[in-house]
C-alpha cells in the first residue's frame, strides 16, 4: 500500500521516485493546507516541541545501547527556513537537501551508520504529502527502526501539521 501511494505521490518526479528503489520502508502522510511549499517546510522543520526533544534524548540512550553514537540532539535549536530548503547540499538540521523544485517538492536526507532516511515533501494545491524512505545499513538498521517506528509515525504526522500552521503550536 505505501509503495503504491509513494509512487502515486511522486508521479513525474524522477529524483524522488528513484529514492524508493530498494527501500526497506516507505510511508506517506498527507495534510491539507493553504501554505506555500516554503512556508510549509519552514514550519515543519522549525517545529521542536519539548516532547520531541525528550524523545531524542531517549533515542540517544537507545542508540548507545546498540553500540552507535548520536551526534547531538537533532531536535535542539531551530532549523533555518526559507530559501535554504531549496538549495541542494544546504543543511536544514537534522537534514541535508538532496534536490528541490520550489513549486513542487523537496527531498532531504539524514544518513547514519544504521540507516539512511529521506523525507520527500510534495506540494499539491491545498495539500502536502510527506513521504519517508528508509534504507537499512547493518543489522542495527531494522532493529532500530522497529523500535522507533511508532514514534516515527507520530512525529512525521505532527511535523506535517506544524508545517500547515507555520510551526505554531496547535
Amino acid at each position: 500500500m505505501s509503495r503504491a501511494r509513494f509512487h502515486a505521490v511522486t508521479e513525474g518526479l524522477p529524483g524522488p521516485r528513484a529514492l524508493a528503489e530498494g527501500a526497506d520502508h516507505l510511508d506517506v502522510k498527507t495534510v491539507e493546507g493553504r501554505a506555500s511549499l516554503e512556508e510549509f517546510l519552514g514550519g515543519m522543520l522549525a517545529w521542536r516541541p519539548g516532547w520531541l526533544r525528550f524523545l531524542y534524548r531517549v533515542r540517544g540512550g537507545f542508540v548507545r545501547l546498540l553500540g552507535m553514537r548520536q551526534n547531538g540532539n537533532p531536535a535542539e535549536g531551530r532549523a533555518p527556513a526559507g530559501k535554504d530548503a531549496f538549495v541542494p547540499g544546504a543543511r536544514v538540521p537534522p537534514f541535508t537537501v538532496v534536490e528541490a523544485d520550489r513549486d513542487r517538492y523537496v527531498a532531504v536526507v539524514v544518513a547514519e551508520s544504521h540507516l539512511t532516511a529521506h523525507l520527500v515533501v510534495v506540494a499539491e494545491p491545498g495539500r502536502f504529502h510527506v513521504a519517508t524512505v528508509v534504507h537499512y545499513h547493518r543489522w542495527t538498521g531494522p532493529v532500530y527502526f522497529a523500535v522507533i517506528r511508532p514514534f516515527h509515525h507520530l512525529v512525521v504526522r505532527a511535523m506535517a501539521r506544524a508545517g500547515v500552521r507555520g510551526g505554531r503550536p496547535s
